[in-house]
């Protein structure tokens, strides 16, 4: 076969290049030429089954196929640009979404509302954020589903959502949002650019999953029609590579919020999509690289058993964890506190709630308390500094304290009174210990 250069009327450029890109892979198979910024030229390549030294005809061939259809792309552009995208919103009513979940307006009235309340915690962290915009970006976000380019090439949702709303002079981060909600839409894809596309990527992926979790469609082995796997580790990248500090047991409360007085035909168990979350997490983060080594299942478990609710310090964690793994007392700092967290297991609730001095009878658990309330209020100021690492090495100065408590001490003594105060020492130990991860899956 020969490779040979075609042209087209430059006039065609006013098009959006995605569509006359798009329009000359599928209908003709031909490659559209860009420049070296990635600008489409007036210039595509065709393949023949001919090798010829005159292609002059085959090549003017093809420059009169391609120009009917780039002028059918031009005249969808144009025709689309008659209505505005406001005009189309309550077009939306006629989009089926799903039978128990409405129509697509209702869907995106549940994503506005959702979108603007998330807006408000991403406002409370100290991004700036205006609820006003992400609230305009909810309601015209799905509009160009409506329009005739999106109806010949539905991949150009979100794409053409934002050239229509430049045209109608819509705010810059509006038009944005239109195409970066879908973000990211496969692993490794970009993520949104502006905080408004950030914050309604998140909540049109959540109320997605939520509203399908509701149905009933929760995925199963090698069935996923909704994509929700894809949409909740969308949500993890957003959290975590954005640095957002939300807590996602309450977005998924938030999202859940929205569905109150529809008859869905599963109840929706937050605890339930939450654990959802949690399994994608888990995927993500074995794919992260510490240097030139992944994560390992011990080091990942660590973290997520404690059931995190902001996301975005994970990978600042489970560095400090493998920072903890290369000290000398870190196996016998996880092995102490594995034993801590079965004793307490065992006796869940029969602790008293604060140590009492005057009850430490033996060394061994007198001067593991003082060593304890020496290095407390030093752990908390570093954890809230989310000073992991230094934390972490921190505890290294418990290592002999603990050895010698378990060594010399009984903790489930005859004497009430005795038991009772041990297990509420190793109760304030276990949880100091446990700032930053269950350091006991490690052992």
């Amino acid at each position: 076969p020969a490779i040979y250069t075609c042209h087209f009327d430059p006039e065609f450029l006013n098009v959006p290049q995605e569509c006359l890109i798009l329009t000359m892979q599928t209908n003709q198979k031909y490659f559209a030429l860009t420049d070296g910024t990635g600008k489409l030229k007036n210039r595509f390549l065709i393949v023949s089954n001919i090798v010829t030294d005159r292609p002059e005809g085959i090549i003017s061939g093809n420059e009169r196929v391609i120009r009917p259809r780039l002028s059918d792309a031009r005249f969808f552009f144009q025709q689309d640009q008659k209505r505005s995208l406001e005009s189309r919103i309550p077009d939306l009513a006629k989009v089926v979404y799903h039978n128990q979940l409405g129509n697509q307006l209702q869907r995106m009235e549940r994503v506005r509302a959702l979108a603007g309340e998330i807006a408000k915690q991403v406002d409370e962290t100290g991004i700036a954020i205006d609820p006003k915009i992400v609230g305009r970006a909810a309601e015209v976000a799905k509009t160009d589903l409506l329009s005739d380019m999106v109806g010949e090439f539905p991949e150009l949702q979100g794409v053409m959502g934002q050239y229509y709303a430049l045209a109608d002079l819509e705010h810059p981060d509006v038009a944005a949002a239109c195409y970066e909600h879908y973000l990211p839409r496969f692993a490794g894809d970009a993520l949104p650019q502006t905080m408004v596309g950030t914050t309604l990527a998140i909540a049109d992926k959540l109320e997605t999953i939520v509203g399908i979790w509701g149905v009933g469609l929760v995925p199963t082995g090698d069935k996923d029609p909704f994509a929700l796997r894809r949409h909740a580790l969308g949500i993890c990248r957003l959290l975590i590579e954005k640095n957002l500090a939300l807590d996602l047991k309450v977005l998924i409360a938030m999202a859940k919020k929205q569905f109150v007085g529809l008859s869905l035909k599963n109840e929706i168990d937050d605890e339930a999509i939450y654990q959802f979350f949690l399994e994608r997490l888990k995927t993500y983060l074995k794919d992260q690289l510490l240097g030139d080594a992944h994560f390992t299942a011990p080091e990942i478990e660590s973290i997520l058993s404690m059931n995190p609710g902001k996301l975005n310090d994970l990978p600042k964690r489970l560095q400090a964890i493998r920072g903890f793994t290369q000290l000398s007392e870190a196996a016998q700092l996880a092995a102490a506190n594995k034993r801590i967290s079965n004793i307490l297991k065992k006796i869940e609730g029969q602790s008293a709630q604060n140590v009492q001095v005057q009850l430490l009878r033996l060394p061994a658990e007198a001067n593991l308390y003082k060593a304890l309330e020496t290095l407390s209020p030093k752990l908390d100021q570093q954890f809230k500094n989310q000073d992991f690492m230094t934390l972490l090495q921190s505890l290294a100065v418990l290592s002999q304290p603990i050895d010698q408590f378990f060594a010399d001490v009984m903790v489930m003594d005859d004497d009430l009174q005795l038991r009772q105060n041990r297990i509420a020492l190793l109760s304030q130990l276990h949880q100091k210990m446990n700032l930053v991860a269950d350091i006991g899956k490690l052992a």
